[in-house]
């Protein structure tokens, strides 16, 4: 007789914290937050669960210990490069900015990648001093994808933005932090007092303020994001199937 196969345990945990107030956080230790194929699939659930309840006024999306989000698995930029889906095929870059809610990325632990694009894509962006953060695309040979060519120059400066993007460098949030980002950095154990201060400013005000402000100041984004993705998979037609990138792929990946 067949055993009955376990359910996966969750890998995104949705939690209302305080009043009005709603913590999502990742938290796949086997993978390190990377965007598996459950994390995405749970990540959208959480967010959809957020859009039905019409009591929220905020959302804390953070990540565990010194991880907050990591981008691809290797396995999915191999299936990418062999023209196997593209990366416009699951959108969970645009949840934050989608979110009627403002949404606050307590990012505590490190960011790479599209893990990192992601949380740019929050209204509040909290680092901290001591974890990395990086939009690597490059460092495989591939041109950067989720929407960074947009929300990385945008959040970050053109040209503190277009360093990012090209270099492919890893930063920590302290250098980020002198080269003068707009986001405020903390000590990590400080982030999530910092989220939530953010987020109990908010929940003193009237929901449909919150999200009609929201609305008017997210909204040349919102208009702008499938023209630059729209841009960003041409480019990956140009850049993603070259034999050194598929190397890079498998000699890089995790260094």
């Amino acid at each position: 007789m067949g055993g009955v196969t376990a359910a996966p345990e969750s890998v995104v945990d949705v939690q209302e914290v305080e009043p009005h107030i709603v913590q999502v956080t990742m938290c796949d230790r086997v993978h390190k937050n990377t965007f598996t194929h459950q994390m995405s699939r749970e990540l959208i659930l959480a967010f959809q669960s957020i859009a039905a309840n019409d009591t929220l006024k905020a959302v804390i999306l953070t990540g565990f210990d010194s991880y907050f989000a990591t981008g691809g698995t290797q396995a999915d930029l191999l299936a990418l490069q062999e023209g196997k889906g593209r990366f416009s095929d699951n959108n969970i870059y645009g949840l934050a900015l989608e979110c009627k809610i403002p949404v606050i990325s307590a990012m505590q632990g490190h960011g790479i990648g599209g893990g990192f694009v992601m949380g740019l894509f929050a209204d509040f962006v909290i680092l901290s001093w001591e974890s990395i953060y990086t939009t690597n695309f490059m460092k495989y040979g591939f041109t950067p994808g989720m929407g960074a060519t947009m929300i990385v120059p945008y959040k970050l400066g053109p040209v503190l933005g277009a360093e990012m993007l090209l270099q492919a460098r890893r930063y920590r949030g302290a250098e980020l932090q002198g080269r003068g980002v707009a986001f405020p950095v903390y000590p990590r154990a400080e982030v999530m007092n910092q989220a939530l201060d953010i987020a109990r400013d908010l929940a003193r005000t009237p929901r449909v303020s919150l999200i009609t402000l929201k609305d008017h100041l997210v909204r040349p984004l919102r208009e702008d994001l499938p023209r630059f993705i729209e841009q960003e998979v041409a480019m990956h037609g140009v850049t993603f199937h070259q034999e050194e990138v598929r190397d890079n792929i498998r000699s890089l990946f995790g260094k």
